[in-house]
């Protein structure tokens, strides 16, 4: 019999199939760090983690997140530096800060988690890579037609609805679709108030016979969440020995105006990204990464009282006494770019790419001041019944900051030796326009800058077990436009930071176990450290130069009679090169004694355990983390002692029945030992108290660092399937 047809072969790797210790790590081959959770692992997890939450055990990372119900994200420490010098990614595109990362996408959507600490690929579109890269990836559309949906309910009186809908493919067009809506409401779980978070996710893919793609992601969130306070280590104290709290009040106080009601985030955030993967020819391809991100809303809290000289929009006098609120408000968040990339097949050895990326930014924000309603609550900053005038004209203080960025990029990879042997080398050069206007004194600040970033790393496999890499590159971190914004007008910008890093990494993997290892060495100019300013705001200032060097060990293993074990470890040693600028009790400007001293927020040890456990339908996970201690203020008067986190998640899935093809049942706890601990600091301090300068004399006042305090216990169960 003959053929009719030619024979065709097709040939599928999933890497989150090389997951092992229940997904907590995976096998890589990439020539630098990375450091994955895959798939597997996020399905055991509530699905109110977001990916903050789900990267928590991971070598490089200590988390702090501010809420167990997944309305808000939360801070990133990594060696020595912070998630504002990572680069944040969805599908290559750059998604919202660490503090509101569950406005981009849901952890149902999510298939990959990965950290990249020490480096970033060269077509990144980042302005902030100093510290590597978080990389999300979004869920592919099925190819079949279905979906799946789950329900939450847990402490703090939380409760989640997600569906998914799956269009699968479409006729013979080849595209494929989903789309997704999730609800969560939920108590604070410190002080009194309620949340509202809702999200849709919507996803469009279409493939070619020839390897060509085109990916869609889009995502819309909406969310009225209370603001949390940060306490001082006085408060903190005060909580932990006596359990009184440092939240908002339950009911109305026209003294201090604390009502819970009266400080309220309310934000909308549109999320897009649609990159394009073009084979041209054989040799020849193009890509082409086109993104956008706008976000608008405000914040309210407790302004003062009327003073009696103010008429509201109508010319009615507002009586003395009467509450107001003060706004931070965001009249417009935008975030656009794109990124292209020409890719060429030299020969059989050398890959040659060259690409542009343009980006720009721009921020508006205002600070106006309105009557608080009768009831406590603040009234929308546009609501003109409530708004305050003086002399027939409304008091709108603001400012407009942004930054445009050009960027040229080329890089070469070479594979010899049956692509044993690997070398990359590239150079990406940017730059960029910076300003910053204040209204309504017309203000104005700006300022050029540009940053050469070499990249070379060469990685040799020895078999398929054994691996080396090393890699060398200069990553850069500008000042954000939002940091910028809330950073008081001096008539000079901060400096861009500048990192210089080598890594040197060893990777063992067999079908039983794999071990990954690290080493890296970071030299830091013009530090820039945020700082926190009260109502969910943060400034930035430059902080000198620093080094750190350490190493990370990461070992996972297949399963052994059911049990997956999962260790890794990091030792950071962090120094501070310079003295910082600081004044004196009488106002002259002179130094910290910093040099040589422990950098800000750069615990010496930081380890996890994870132990998942399956046998058929039964599945259980539980991990552990600590941090070490570690300085909190650049005079590094104040320190945060070491703390140990936990969770655990049980669950089982059922057999199929009727439509239900995958039903499942897990608990999900975090916080099992009620912990009262602080994980972080949402701003460093300057001087905690007085301390002596280089001068000789006493320093002026300073500040005390805020702190994230680890949520009390909390249980989450969820059920939920596909269909």
């Amino acid at each position: 019999m003959n053929a009719s047809g030619g024979e065709q072969l097709t040939v599928a790797v999933s890497r989150s199939g090389k997951g092992r210790g229940g997904g907590m790590m995976r096998v890589e081959t990439a020539p630098h760090a990375i450091q994955t959770v895959t798939k597997s692992y996020i399905e055991m997890k509530s699905p109110t983690n977001t990916a903050l939450d789900l990267i928590k055990n991971l070598p490089s990372v200590s988390v702090s997140t501010s809420d167990s119900s997944g309305m808000q994200g939360g801070s990133i420490q990594s060696r020595s530096l912070t998630d504002e010098d990572m680069a944040l990614m969805l599908d290559g595109a750059p998604a919202a800060s660490a503090t509101y990362l569950a406005e981009n996408i849901d952890s149902e959507n999510l298939d990959s988690v990965s950290m990249m600490p020490g480096s970033s690929p060269i077509d990144l579109p980042a302005t902030s890579a100093a510290a590597g890269t978080m990389y999300e990836t979004s869920h592919d559309p099925s190819h079949k037609f279905g979906g799946m949906v789950d329900f939450s309910y847990g402490t703090n009186n939380m409760s989640r609805e997600f569906i998914r809908l799956e269009s699968g493919d479409i006729g013979k067009s080849g595209v494929r679709s989903f789309f997704s809506f999730s609800n969560t409401h939920a108590r604070s779980w410190m002080g009194a108030g309620t949340n509202q978070r809702r999200h849709i996710d919507f996803g469009l893919r279409k493939d070619w016979n020839n390897g060509s793609f085109a990916k869609l992601f889009m995502s819309w969130n909406n969310e009225d969440f209370v603001i949390d306070r940060y306490p001082t280590a006085a408060q903190f104290m005060k909580y932990k020995h006596t359990g009184e709290g440092y939240g908002r009040k339950a009911g109305f106080d026209a003294v201090g105006n604390d009502y819970w009601r009266n400080n309220i985030d309310h934000w909308n955030q549109l999320f897009l990204t649609a990159p394009i993967h073009v084979v041209i020819t054989r040799k020849l391809t193009f890509d082409f990464r086109p993104y956008y991100n706008w976000g608008q809303g405000w914040d309210g809290s407790a302004g003062s009282n009327a003073t009696g000289n103010t008429t509201y929009y109508s010319g009615q006098p507002i009586a003395a006494g009467t509450p107001q609120t003060s706004y931070f408000q965001e009249n417009g968040a935008l975030d656009v770019g794109a990124t292209a990339k020409l890719g060429y097949d030299i020969d059989r050895h050398n890959h040659f790419d060259i690409g542009y990326w343009y980006e720009n930014q721009d921020y508006t924000q205002h600070f106006p001041t309105s009557v608080t309603k009768a009831n406590g609550a603040n009234p929308s900053p546009n609501d003109y019944r409530y708004q305050v005038f003086s002399d027939g004209s409304r008091s709108y203080p603001g400012n407009t900051t942004g930054y445009e960025v050009h960027s040229l990029f080329v890089q070469d990879t070479a594979k010899y030796f049956e692509d044993k042997l690997q070398i990359n080398a590239g150079f990406k050069y940017v730059m960029s326009n910076v300003w910053y206007r204040t209204y309504p004194g017309n203000g104005h600040m700006g300022q050029n800058l540009t940053a050469p970033l070499p990249h070379l790393s060469v990685s040799y496999r020895f078999n398929q077990h054994h691996q080396i890499y090393v890699n060398a590159e200069g990553d850069f971190r500008q000042p954000s436009a939002s940091a910028l914004a809330n950073t008081s007008y001096t008539g000079t910008l901060p400096r861009n930071q500048y990192s210089i890093k080598e890594e040197l990494g060893y990777r063992y993997n067999d079908k039983y176990v794999i071990v990954d290892l690290d080493l890296f060495n970071y030299n830091i100019t013009n530090r820039l450290l945020s700082t926190y300013l009260g109502n969910n705001q943060s400034g930035v200032i430059n902080a000198g130069n620093q080094t750190a060097r350490g190493f990370d060990l990461m070992v996972a293993s297949q399963p052994i009679y059911g049990f997956s074990p999962y260790v890794s470890f990091e030792y950071l040693n962090a120094r501070m090169d310079s003295n910082i600028p600081a004044s004196d009790m009488y106002g002259n400007l002179t130094n910290f004694r910093t040099k040589g001293t422990q950098a800000p927020m750069s615990p010496h040890v930081m380890a996890n355990f994870g132990l998942t456990y399956t046998n058929k339908g039964f599945f259980a996970n539980g991990t552990v983390h600590y941090t070490g201690p570690q300085s909190v203020s650049l005079a590094g008067d104040q320190r945060m002692p070491g703390y140990v986190t936990d969770t655990l998640s049980l669950g089982y899935h059922f057999k199929p029945f009727w439509r239900a093809q995958s039903p499942t049942f897990r608990l999900n706890f975090t916080n099992l030992t009620g912990s009262i601990v602080r994980t972080g600091v949402r701003g460093v301090g300057t001087n905690a108290s007085t301390v002596r300068l280089m001068n000789g004399n006493l320093s002026g006042a300073g500040s005390s660092a805020a702190f994230y305090v680890q949520p009390r216990f909390s249980m989450t169960g969820t059920i939920s399937t596909s269909f």
